[in-house]
């Protein structure tokens, strides 16, 4: 049975509608999250207990998060070869790696779902001398509630989240590296709350 054409042109205006609707939503919804520091990614919030992981890294030897609590402060980088923005944030965290490494820091650059060789390649081709760990199947991602890279989490000696980041900013560099200066300096138990410029 073949419709009419007034049929069709009521059926499609409200789809044509409800695309837009949708369209502007997501859009406006990834605007407002948009890049900069965050306060929540899923279930994970600045002030609670970074959740576990286990990742093999480029030697093929287990990493697991829990092993540095009570001994270091640990940033998370995750990424990937083929994000831009990933990439020009690189030289930010081994400029980080640098500089806070003998004050207790460990870097853990958290590749997403790429082979361990392409990693490699890259990191060897740009000379970088930071930690990298493979999450394959993005099991550390989705509990850290990322859904965009480069996402940059900052954890304290007690094992707690104290900074989120999603996307690449040159502004934030700053912050970052005031809040690795605070938490480096203390060894053991931190007051809260530590907020570098607040969150989204």
């Amino acid at each position: 049975m073949k419709l009419p054409r007034s049929v069709w042109i009521g059926l499609g205006v409200p789809f044509v509608i409800g695309t837009v609707a949708i369209h502007y939503e997501v859009k406006v919804r990834l605007h407002r999250q948009g890049s900069g520091q965050v306060q929540q990614l899923g279930n994970v919030k600045v002030g609670e207990p970074a959740p576990d992981f286990s990742l093999m890294d480029l030697s093929n030897h287990p990493v697991t998060l829990a092993s540095y609590r009570g001994q270091k402060v640990v940033v998370l980088d995750f990424w990937a070869t083929w994000c831009g923005p990933c990439r020009r944030g690189m030289s930010r965290l081994q400029k980080v790696q640098d500089k806070f490494k003998d004050r207790g820091l460990e870097v853990l650059s958290i590749n997403q779902g790429e082979a361990a060789d392409q990693v490699r390649n890259f990191i060897d081709r740009k000379k970088y001398l930071f930690h990298v760990v493979l999450d394959s199947d993005r099991a550390a991602a989705d509990k850290y509630g990322v859904q965009a890279i480069p996402t940059m989490v900052a954890i304290d000696k007690v094992g707690n989240v104290r900074w989120m980041s999603v996307g690449y900013s040159e502004t934030e560099d700053d912050d970052l590296e005031k809040l690795l200066d605070l938490l480096t300096e203390q060894p053991t138990k931190l007051e809260f709350p530590v907020n570098t410029q607040g969150g989204r």
